[in-house]
């Protein structure tokens, strides 16, 4: 297995432990770099810091809200590339719309299956690894 490519960079952001510890096994799993906050008022100054590939993005946070977070890396050109996967328990089809209006690139609820988010995160990551197939 020598891969010479990079590893993905990804960023959690997540208020709940349980949930994050989650998160951090599947992406320890799949090989990714990643990194927490629990916070989102410290969401975007991390984002333009690290610049990850990926930021798995939960919708309830403490002070900012994912939505407000996800509005404000796609009006910063310098985060164009970085795709958003956004997380939550209210998965409801207007939350969905909500989410890919303000322009994240998928949405997945919670609670969710470990193989469900690491599809979704591959998805995004490897476009083509896969077999493309979407669920409607």
């Amino acid at each position: 297995m020598a891969e010479a490519k990079k590893r993905h960079r990804v960023l959690i952001i997540e208020d709940e432990d349980n949930i994050a510890l989650a998160l951090d096994y599947v992406l320890t799993r799949e090989g990714y770099d990643h990194d927490r906050i629990a916070n989102g008022a410290e969401a975007l100054p991390k984002i333009r810091d690290t610049a990850p590939d990926l930021v798995l993005l939960d919708v309830m946070l403490p002070e900012v809200s994912g939505y407000e977070i996800c509005q404000n890396v796609r009006m910063d050109p310098k985060l164009k590339d970085v795709k958003i996967l956004m997380m939550t328990a209210r998965g409801s089809a207007m939350e969905r719309r909500k989410g890919l209006a303000l322009g994240a690139d998928g949405f997945i609820a919670k609670p969710f299956e470990l193989k469900e988010l690491r599809d979704e995160v591959r998805k995004l990551l490897e476009p083509g690894a896969e077999g493309a197939g979407g669920d409607g």
